[in-house]
């Protein structure tokens, strides 16, 4: 049977993250329901050049394992533990929404998904892409980390020596899908 991922994507810049770990995600045959902030669909627009919100927009293939939501769909599936998922990444994460999460405000799809998963015991993934952090944004992260979810910095390693930004980003990614125990061929493992 195969997984079922829940992936948000706000406005902090990090485009190219969520793009590639949508890629690495339906590449490894996991049912993925997407959800896309009215600032994560500028930052798609602006950053990586998406204009339309549908799989092969995103993908730039089609694709029937990718499932689109309306981020103000309190209604749908995804706002209820009685569906079934592996866990939540949001990919980018803002510090709104980080807040939003962290406070238990359930005021759209993305914080409401967010505080479903959390309640049912399943993986919550936030890549936090700002900087520099405030206090409120620390005192949010330990309430996330505190009631089980994971921070998960947008923090690339340069021991693999990179010499590409898809590389930075293949890292970043290959963290979060290892998190989220989704195979992969993403170069991230420490080798001495």
């Amino acid at each position: 049977m195969p997984r079922n991922i829940v992936l948000a994507v706000t406005g902090a810049s990090g485009g190219p993250y969520a793009l590639r770990l949508l890629d690495c995600l339906e590449a490894a045959g996991v049912l993925t329901h997407l959800i896309v902030s009215p600032h994560g669909r500028r930052l798609l627009a602006e950053e990586c050049g998406i204009e339309r919100m549908e799989p092969e927009g995103v993908l730039g293939r089609p694709s029937n394992r990718v499932t689109i939501y309306p981020s103000g769909d309190l209604g749908c599936r995804l706002a209820s533990g009685s569906f079934l998922t592996d866990g939540m990444v949001v990919c980018p994460c803002s510090s709104n929404t980080l807040g939003k999460i962290a406070s238990g405000l359930g005021d759209n799809l993305i914080a409401r998904a967010a505080q479903v998963t959390l309640k049912e015991g399943r993986r919550l993934i936030l890549v936090h892409r700002e900087m520099p952090l405030s206090g409120i944004d620390l005192e949010s992260m330990l309430k996330i980390q505190r009631a089980g979810g994971i921070v998960c910095p947008a923090c690339p390693g340069f021991y693999l020596k990179p010499t590409s930004v898809g590389e930075l980003v293949d890292f970043v990614v290959g963290r979060v899908l290892d998190l989220l125990a989704v195979s992969h061929q993403l170069s991230v493992r420490w080798a001495k």
